[in-house]
């Protein structure tokens, strides 16, 4: 059966349009294209009662004419497709395989034996059914997880605002964005002042302050504040935009084992017409009966054609991008699936992927004569930050509370976006500020102290220092760094008993920061301090050694190392958009156990597309020997063959069940 159904005519849109969920959402709705919605399916089940009922009469004994009609409606409809597919085919001076079973089919017919053909069209357009369903669940995946940016956006018009599609939006439009909703387009701020959540663009992990003339992008969740923005972009230019390109692409490549069988499966094909006419002929000259001698040719023309070998590859890739599409991994290719499994070395990122581009507090540090030890900093700085928002604000009342310090109530409350708090505690004006040059000056725009000590060490270290001060007056910093995700040592373990080798760290901090986050993940191989050449380089070294290395990433700084390495992951939540684009795959939740368990999901693919080999040439061998050594019956040769085609097109779907996916850390060694 041709892959021009497969792969191009299951009814992949090509514009997939992203639809508008709630903020909070963490996870893309689940949505399943319905069996009949596919009109493959549709004619196949029509086909299928056609010939059931028109079977039933015939096996009554009721007359040609009551169920004649039946067996060809049964003809039609189940092969009006794969007929015009193989007419079209054979324009391009190209022969189909598709043609060779509706050829079969009405030979069969033509020598009296309608119901073996009528079996054959139907068996032939349920394997074509599953492979459109194959290929539309895979598209639901794409559709499910690209819900990230809205459809609906606010614009100014002269007489005041009005909502349209944001498909509509032009260069020059002024948005209007509202505390808690995303922004719909790229472009500029031209009045207000907010913070925009834009991890999944920049991969910068903290909210950003916005303000006239800032950049904004589309699918990026405005903070408290209000926005005008600008467009500067049209949203068909959008990074979501680009990566929806880039999915849709994944249904239509192919997968080196697949491009070999398509190159041999033309030549195949017309071996096949060439074997059937001596299968028919030969006898003839030695004065076989012509009916016997065309009936062993046409079963010998069903039997030999390679449907089964066509399907071995890609319902298995095409459903593990599927599975993985559901559980927020976005496969680009069938290549790129196929190539995952065959990794057996990791290098991995530190910031972003490791880590959870989160702060927590690594350090509380008193000034001398501040009258406070660190928990009275912390609490105080606790306080006055407790009814913010601000992924700061909830990492110091997060310590707080963890030591269980005791949070008073805040009164006169003010937040300034990018600057800090100021809230009134216990009389006293407390304000929380990030530290932008050690003991010299903070956001407030006050000078500090010049014996503030710590901060030029944890900025250095690429923590966020924060001051506090009481009525003005310097009483500590505060230093966060990132915190560590909480799946990272499972995964390295994962990947560590995949692969047989532990992963390395490739990171661009400074050696410290690095050391700790590899003792808290297990590793040994760590290289800090390195720019993207020397993240490429470390990659590359690897590869020389003779191993197929997985990189894992997500920013800027990162797209080189993905782009050299065999087969390269992108964390998606907080990858930058060149990371997005250059990554063979995007881990869209930002899920470290989904990393490990897509390599192991390629690793099943793989093996299903070997044991679908296995399956489809022992089937046509065993059948192809018993029509010309013995005598195969038309009826048994049709259902071996559209048999074996249906198991194997079947053993690929099975990659479509949730069973198939496991994110558990890997206990059967590299073949696991």
């Amino acid at each position: 059966m041709s892959l021009h159904v497969f792969l191009y005519g299951a009814g992949v849109s090509t514009t997939l349009t992203p639809v508008r969920v709630p903020p909070t959402a963490q996870q893309a709705p689940r949505r399943r294209t319905r069996v009949l919605a596919l009109a493959e399916a549709r004619w196949a089940l029509a086909s299928t009662v056609a010939f059931l009922l028109g079977l039933a009469l015939d096996l009554s004994g009721m007359p040609w004419w009551a169920y004649g009609p039946l067996y060809a409606v049964a003809y039609a409809t189940g092969g009006w497709e794969p007929a015009l597919e193989g007419l079209k085919a054979l324009r391009e001076r190209t022969l189909d395989v598709d043609l060779l079973m509706i050829v079969a089919a009405l030979g069969a017919a033509a020598i009296g034996q309608v119901l073996d053909g009528a079996l054959l069209i139907v068996i032939f357009a349920t394997s074509g059914a599953l492979e459109a369903l194959a290929t539309a669940r895979t598209a639901d995946s794409v559709r499910g997880l690209l819900d990230l940016a809205p459809t609906m956006a606010t614009r100014v018009t002269h007489d005041g605002e009005e909502t349209v599609p944001t498909a509509e939006l032009a260069v020059g439009d002024v948005l209007v964005v509202r505390p808690g909703e995303r922004i719909g387009a790229d472009g500029v701020v031209v009045d207000g002042a907010s913070e925009a959540d834009q991890a999944t663009i920049t991969g910068e992990p903290l909210p950003v302050a916005k303000g006239p003339g800032d950049e904004v992008f589309a699918g990026t969740l405005n903070g408290t504040g209000a926005l005008r923005v600008r467009v500067g972009r049209d949203p068909a230019d959008s990074v979501i935009a680009r990566i929806v390109t880039l999915v849709e692409e994944a249904s239509r490549t192919k997968a080196p084992t697949q491009l070999f069988i398509e190159k041999v499966e033309q030549r195949y094909a017309v071996g096949i017409v060439a074997a059937t006419l001596a299968v028919f002929g030969v006898p003839l000259l030695f004065g076989a009966d012509l009916t016997d001698a065309l009936l062993r040719a046409m079963t010998f023309m069903i039997v030999a054609s390679p449907c089964a070998v066509v399907l071995a590859t890609m319902p298995p890739l095409l459903s593990a991008i599927a599975n993985a599409g559901r559980h927020g991994v976005l496969v680009k290719s069938a290549v790129a699936m196929e190539r995952l499994g065959e990794v057996d070395a990791v290098a991995l990122d530190k910031t972003g992927t490791l880590t959870e581009g989160a702060p927590e507090v690594t350090a509380v540090r008193p000034l001398p004569g501040a009258g406070l030890d660190e928990d009275g900093l912390l609490a105080l700085a606790a306080s006055a930050e407790h009814p913010s928002e601000h992924p700061l604000a909830r990492a110091i009342v997060g310590a707080a509370r963890a030591r269980g310090l005791r949070i008073e109530n805040a009164t006169d409350f003010v937040a300034v976006p990018g600057r800090g708090v100021t809230a009134v505690v216990h009389g006293r004006v407390i304000e929380v500020g990030r530290a932008t040059e050690t003991g010299r000056r903070t956001e407030f725009g006050r000078p500090g102290p010049e014996d503030i000590s710590g901060p030029a060490d944890a900025l250095a270290g690429g923590d966020t220092v924060v001051l506090v001060t009481r009525d003005g007056v310097p009483l500590g910093t505060l230093a966060l760094a990132d915190r560590l995700r909480p799946g990272a040592a499972a995964m390295t373990a994962a990947l560590t008993a995949l692969t047989g080798t532990a992963p390395a760290l490739l990171t661009g901090d400074n050696a410290r920061a690095a050391a700790r986050v590899a003792e808290a993940t297990g590793l040994t191989d760590v290289r800090a301090d390195l720019l993207p050449e020397g993240k490429v380089e470390a990659v590359r070294e690897l590869q020389d050694a003779g191993r197929k290395v997985l990189f894992v990433g997500d920013g800027v700084n990162d797209a080189p190392a993905l782009a050299a390495a065999h087969s390269g992951v992108a964390m998606g939540r907080a990858g930058s958009d060149l990371a997005l684009e250059t990554a063979d795959a995007v881990v869209v939740r930002d899920e470290l156990a989904t990393v490990a368990a897509v390599v192991r999901l390629s690793r099943t693919a793989r093996r299903l597309v070997v044991q679908n080999l296995v399956i489809a040439g022992t089937f046509i061998t065993g059948l192809v020997l018993w029509d010309l050594l013995g005598h195969l019956p038309l009826p048994l040769g049709v259902a071996g063959h559209e048999g074996s085609t249906v198991l194997v097109g079947l053993n690929g779907l099975r990659l479509l069940r949730e069973s198939a996916w496991r994110p558990g850390t890997a206990a059967r060694g590299p073949r696991g």
